[in-house]
């Protein structure tokens, strides 16, 4: 891989909204710091680099399914690492400060959780995260606790090489819309 990664990424690009023409016009630099908002994993984010110029937010979307198609069991879990525990608040604030934005939206329905539910969460994130060796990934935009709670119980029950397919197309649901927030 003949890109380094960007680790500390310049902040100001965190969060900022642009059109596809701005996303074309980036540097290599800002733009890898643009696509590491949307998805973790290393080789999709130096491909979508090096796959601009866009015509279209719909162009964006499908290369990022191509590219997405095209990696392997080591690039979905290095994506899961860029993401928290669902509702674990401290790793939100700490160790994803430039998601920190997106993924607190993407899990609101943590907000109103009792904390039967989110102590369940927890060690269902803990027994997962035991089992198949990554955190829970789920598309928690408009989920509630409960839902996400349940979700996790039945994952639970898959075969890891099932599992983390599933959980693969998760992320590439995450993926989706935090390239449409980028673009909005």
């Amino acid at each position: 891989m003949f890109r380094q990664r960007c680790v500390d990424a310049p902040l100001r690009l965190a969060f900022l909204k642009m059109n596809i023409d701005q996303l074309n016009r980036l540097s290599e630099a800002d733009a890898t710091a643009a696509f590491e908002q949307c998805c973790g994993a290393a080789e999709w984010v130096e491909r979508m680099v090096y796959s601009r110029p866009f015509e279209s937010l719909g162009e964006v979307l499908e290369t990022s399914d191509t590219i997405w198609e095209e990696c392997d069991v080591d690039d979905y879990e290095e994506a899961f690492t860029h993401h928290p525990k669902i509702g674990d608040v401290e790793s939100l604030a700490k160790k994803y400060a430039n998601t920190k934005t997106w993924a607190t939206g993407e899990q609101k329905g943590m907000e109103s959780a009792d904390r039967a539910v989110i102590e369940k969460l927890a060690e269902g994130n803990t027994a997962y995260e035991e089992k198949f060796g990554h955190i829970f990934i789920v598309n928690a935009t408009g989920k509630s606790a409960a839902e996400m709670l349940a979700m996790l119980e039945v994952r639970m029950k898959n075969d890891p090489k099932d599992e983390i397919l599933i959980a693969a197309g998760e992320q590439n649901k995450i993926t989706k819309l935090r390239l449409k927030k980028l673009l909005a």
